[in-house]
């Protein structure tokens, strides 16, 4: 099997699975406050599902329909097997050092500031008293035992539902053709009910138990007539990966509803169980699942940790968590009395959540009461049950002309996307669905106003993140609003594009994927490795959620070849090995995991000494570049790249703290403590809230200052 280094590209996966235990570390960090640890520690576990449902059931599937090819070297270059073996042993133990993070640190941790999980039998009268109340009331009337039998199949088991299962002996004997042996029982947790439940404790305290503890201490009650063997809680994960025909599809919307169905019926590729479980009990639901041995995870404690995030949420103690951050508003300059003055004056930057999303709900529902706005169009790919957005298009249905593109494929918002969907059209909204077969992942806004100089004008929101509230709060991203005629103008021939699937001679300033967006991208670095041997000003700087796409990767090695100075931001998945003499030594990847979690996408080129900077939807991955609608933008006003460049770029570039550096193995190491502790993230909250403070001595003005070779010189 070859190594992992004797590759010019990291593993997807493998990268991937470095990335979660990137996150695992802040768990483990003591330095972080007690709660958000299990918060981050969930966040391991959920991010873990969906690498399982997703990526590992890919995988099984191809095993399953006996491809054995090796893959391509961005892939791991091994064969479905070899990748499997390796993955699940990976796998496995990262779960251990969950369970010994969780065990060993947190426990321990929260006890010190009284905070307890208790057992059953660990609970006073008066905590035991309530809890048995809340079952009887809140529990029981919504359990559904079985016992299974000829008569009584196994129960079909949901995607991640957590279920208990027990091991059961009939307690009569005699004739008559009375049971004998044992048989196997089985209760699905309600997810309907709060994972943990608080109890009440002594002054100072926060108690819980968890919900299925509860449950099975009163097994006996649902089971009566039968000897109580073993029990154990367990929980399988199936395959939830869309597949759809779009030639046996009457709509997108009625195929991917069908598949939301059909995903709930998936595959079993894991199961989860708690390792005091007996192994006939382990045995039976193995051969049930239709499972191989190395499927089944033997957790030492609660299964699902994801569901910690109830504790989180639940536990009323503020001051152990992070000290709250209220995001600075934006401030209308000059004599603007509106938005619509303002951006017919100059551009607005915001750097969420720092920056107040609220600017950006202003913007639309302000498009939405306004009558001088005569259009709206809008791109949705996540957004939240109460988001004043979707509300502010409901009411704009009514009197105005508006068109929304929905993203039905998000993975695992599709259900709630399609119901969004329904209501919009029931408010007049036009409603479409993107280009069959490629996600409409831009995130863009776009209003016609007839202004009071009786010009009509466009005003236009262009992001890197979701149009959602909620995760606005601790998602990094940027938010570009303008009046320029020729973004605004390109803005409006992506949306003719996505309803109508017409193609424009040009969208410059514009990248927009699928159609001009990859080549752009190689055409950048290009242009950077021609600055650099000639001796102009060349380096890129580039920050993204992940680094896939190998024709980009080979054009980061040629252009570090030619002399570029390249430092890249990749909070997650990233294929390119840095460091390689004559290959990648001009290049360096770190990756930020913090209290926010980086989502933004900022691209900087020194360009000869004549920088660009460029913000967007899309990552440099080949599902991005090359399968969604996306869209990149150039942030043209000096003062607002500038910002980026060395406000924002430069910082990432600085931390020490919440940074780690990618090694020519693979590996992630913390940056060398030179000078003082400094966090990028902490940083930009302190200038949000009004610090003049400047970046650490020895960090670059402007991280797109290098020069080619006498850059590489000087280091």
């Amino acid at each position: 099997m070859p190594k992992p280094q004797e590759s010019l590209f990291f593993s997807r996966d493998e990268s991937w699975l470095r990335f979660n235990q990137r996150v695992l570390e802040e768990a483990q960090d003591s330095s972080n406050p007690v709660l958000e640890r299990v918060k981050f520690l969930a966040i391991t576990a959920s991010n873990l599902d969906e690498f399982v449902e997703i990526r590992v059931a890919s995988l099984l599937q191809r095993i399953e329909d006996g491809y054995d090819q090796a893959q391509p070297p961005d892939e791991g270059g091994l064969r479905p097997a070899e990748q499997m073996e390796r993955l699940g042993q990976r796998i496995a133990d990262f779960v251990q050092q969950q369970y010994r993070c969780w065990n060993e640190q947190l426990l321990p941790a929260m006890h010190a500031e009284k905070i307890r999980v208790l057992k059953w039998l660990e609970l006073s009268d008066t905590a035991r008293a309530f809890a048995l109340d809340f079952y009887q009331n809140e529990v029981d009337p919504i359990l559904t035992p079985v016992t299974l039998d000829p008569s009584h199949p196994f129960p079909r088991v949901l995607n991640k539902a957590l279920c208990i299962a027990l091991l059961l002996r009939f307690k009569r004997r005699g004739n008559g053709g009375a049971k004998s042996g044992t048989a196997l029982g089985v209760v699905t947790v309600p997810r309907s009910l709060p994972r943990l439940i608080c109890l009440p404790a002594e002054p100072g305290f926060c108690d819980f138990i968890f919900l299925h503890e509860l449950i099975e201490s009163q097994v006996e009650r649902m089971f009566r007539g039968y000897e109580i063997l073993s029990r154990s809680a367990f929980r399988v994960t199936r395959n939830s990966n869309l597949y759809m025909q779009e030639e046996e599809s009457r709509s997108v919307l009625e195929s991917v509803r069908a598949e939301l169905h059909n995903r709930r019926k998936g595959d079993a590729v894991r199961l989860e169980i708690e390792s005091s479980a007996t192994e006939e009990i382990v045995e039976r639901l193995r051969t049930n699942f239709e499972l191989e041995p190395e499927q089944v995870f033997h957790t030492d404690g609660p299964v699902n940790l994801s569901r910690l995030m109830n504790l989180y949420s639940e536990a009323k103690r503020p001051e152990l968590k992070y000290e709250p951050f209220l995001a600075k508003e934006y401030k209308l300059t000059g004599k603007s009395t509106d938005i619509f003055e303002e951006l017919r004056q100059r551009d607005v930057l915001l750097h969420h959540p720092f920056d107040s999303y609220k600017t950006v709900e202003d913007f639309i529902e302000a498009g939405a009461v306004d009558p001088a706005v005569i259009s709206m169009k809008q791109t949705l790919y996540r957004t939240s049950k109460d988001s004043p957005i979707f509300r502010a298009l409901i009411e704009a249905g009514l009197n105005k002309e508006v068109t929304v593109v929905v993203e039905l494929m998000a993975r695992f918002d599709e259900d709630s996307n399609i119901r969004w969907a329904r209501e919009l059209e029931d408010a007049g909204v036009g409603v479409f669905h993107g280009i069959f077969g490629y996600k409409t992942h831009s995130k863009l806004s776009l209003l016609v106003r007839r202004d009071p100089d009786g010009v009509l004008r466009r005003y236009a929101h262009l992001g890197t993140g979701n149009y959602n509230p909620v995760t606005a709060r601790f998602y990094t991203d940027i938010s570009l609003l303008t009046s320029q005629p020729q973004i605004t103008e390109a803005v409006h021939r992506v949306f003719t594009y996505l309803t109508a699937e017409t193609e424009s001679a040009s969208y410059l300033p514009l990248l927009v994927a699928p159609l001009t967006l990859a080549d752009g991208v190689l055409q950048l670095i290009a242009r950077e490795a021609e600055h650099a041997k000639a001796g102009r000003p060349a380096s890129i700087v580039a920050k993204m959620n992940g680094l896939l796409d190998r024709p980009t990767v080979e054009a980061l090695y040629a252009a570090s070849q030619a002399g570029v100075e390249i430092d890249l931001i990749v909070r997650g998945i990233c294929s390119l090995r840095p460091g390689v003499k004559g290959l990648s030594e001009r290049i360096r990847v770190r990756s930020i995991v913090g209290r926010y979690l980086e989502h933004s996408r900022i691209f900087s080129f020194a360009n000869g000494g004549k920088p660009e900077t460029f913000c967007g939807s899309a990552d440099w991955m080949v599902r991005n570049l090359r399968e969604r609608c996306e869209v990149v933008f150039p942030v043209s006003d000096p003062m607002l790249a500038k910002r980026l460049r060395e406000e924002i770029l430069a910082a990432y570039l600085a931390d020490n703290v919440k940074a780690r550096l990618l090694q020519a193995d693979g590996e992630y190491v913390r940056p060398p403590q030179h000078g003082a502790r400094f966090s990028a993230q902490e940083y930009l909250i302190r200038i949000a809230q009004g610090s003049k403070e400047s970046l650490p001595t020895g960090t670059p003005a402007s991280p797109v200052k290098s020069t080619g070779k006498s850059a590489t010189a000087a280091r």
